[in-house]
């Protein structure tokens, strides 16, 4: 049975108090918090067993280079990978996308080529291909989402025309909550030969996922938001393509030999890890990921499910409150307006008064914001350590903005 209790006991952040309030963090869309597990490894592998990696033929590097390379495993494992070669470790999603844009993309694409995306998208899979639309020609088609902010799959295959080189989509909306039926894409667009990149972003944290039932050509994830450190990530490649991507970036341990006139590559996945990479905090990933997988992401996708019930029962007896997306299916992630002039930031303000963490922004998602007809609003996204007590603490503290702002 999953105690959550027990998990709030793991996180030692969550003890203290925020403006004299006990702290209500609901901002995990952003970045989630940590275990103790993570802290500790982390501390300990700066303290007592960090060196660097791969090229050393000491204790301590040979160690690093144990507990780093690792993680490589731990990752395929949690993201159902045939092979641990599949699996390449970087900064996050956006490197991840950043290099399939530039080591994939670019190399196959000229002007005319058309990428499709969702209008959900995060501006992480929204830049890196007007990088291609600005330098290269290359065309940005958008699919809506629908009313309730559903992307309907049949719309996303419908948009394929002779020249999709590429669909990138949302495992999860950020904003909305909303799920996308990365399966159903993938399966319909590679019968019309069209690769697939999914930003497993917020699809990771949320739900079990197996990129192998998926189909997709790449899955991006992105660790600070997988409990674990900042500057850590992957991204799952299908091995068709990274046999056809180029380097990104050049540096140590991408090559095999470096002479004056010729250089030979290293082989996939180390051919694109240049340089030092991020030793410790894929090293706090690791932990993480065993710490999630410990628990079992079914269990953590149950618990999610009933607190985003609870939270949506209470938030639609708010009359004043507009709350974006109603998919049936949507994840624990609220975003929302108030009634009349109250801009999202003074929302966020006078929550913050009560200990309550949330976002308010654009959320990096403005072509979104746009399609709503907003500018901004306030994100209340909850993870594995959330309760229903917090929840009500949530919307004791809406109902004061609705006093103050009315």
């Amino acid at each position: 049975m999953y105690d959550v209790e027990k998990v709030r006991a793991d996180f030692p952040i969550l003890s203290r108090e925020v403006n004299g309030k006990p702290l209500v963090y609901l901002d995990n869309g952003a970045s989630a918090q940590k275990p103790q597990v993570v802290i500790d490894a982390v501390n300990r592998a700066y303290s007592e067993e960090y060196a660097n990696v791969h090229r050393g033929l000491h204790f301590l590097s040979n160690l690093a280079t144990e507990k780093y390379e690792a993680v490589r495993g731990k990752i395929a494992t949690f993201l159902g990978a045939a092979s641990e070669d599949a699996i390449i470790l970087n900064s996050g999603t956006t490197e991840g996308i950043n290099m399939v844009a530039y080591g994939w993309a670019m190399p196959r694409m000229e002007a005319g080529d058309e990428i499709i995306l969702s209008i959900m998208e995060h501006h992480a899979n929204i830049v890196p291909w007007h990088f291609l639309r600005e330098r290269m020609g290359v065309k940005l088609v958008w699919v809506d989402v629908d009313a309730n902010g559903d992307l309907d799959v049949e719309k996303v295959l419908g948009a394929i025309t002779p020249k999709t080189k590429l669909i990138a989509v949302t495992h999860l909306s950020n904003v909305l909550g909303t799920p996308v039926d990365v399966a159903a894409i993938c399966a319909g667009a590679h019968e019309k030969g069209v690769p697939v990149l999914v930003d497993g972003s917020q699809g990771a944290v949320h739900m079990p996922v197996n990129v192998t039932e998926i189909g997709c050509d790449f899955y991006a994830i992105t660790g600070h938001k997988l409990y674990g450190p900042s500057a850590s990530g992957a991204i799952y490649v299908h091995p068709d393509r990274m046999a056809e991507m180029r380097p990104f970036l050049g540096g140590g341990d991408m090559i095999r030999d470096v002479h004056r006139d010729e250089i030979t590559y290293n082989d996939g996945p180390m051919k694109f890890e240049a340089g030092t990479p991020g030793i410790v905090q894929t090293i706090g990933l690791g932990v993480a990921l065993d710490y999630l997988m410990g628990l079992g992401m079914g269990n953590v996708a149950a618990h999610e499910r009933d607190l985003r019930d609870y939270a949506r029962t209470k938030l639609d007896g708010l009359n004043w409150l507009n709350v974006q997306g109603q998919s049936a299916d949507k994840a624990a992630i609220f975003s929302f307006t108030l009634e009349g002039a109250a801009h999202a930031h003074d929302i966020s303000t006078v929550l913050d008064k009560r200990g309550v963490a949330v976002r308010a922004g654009h959320h990096c998602a403005q072509p979104l914001m746009e399609h709503l007809g907003v500018t901004a609003t306030c994100r209340a996204s909850f993870g594995l350590y959330n309760t229903k007590s917090e929840i009500d603490v949530l919307v004791d503290a809406l109902e004061l903005c609705h006093e103050l702002f009315a």
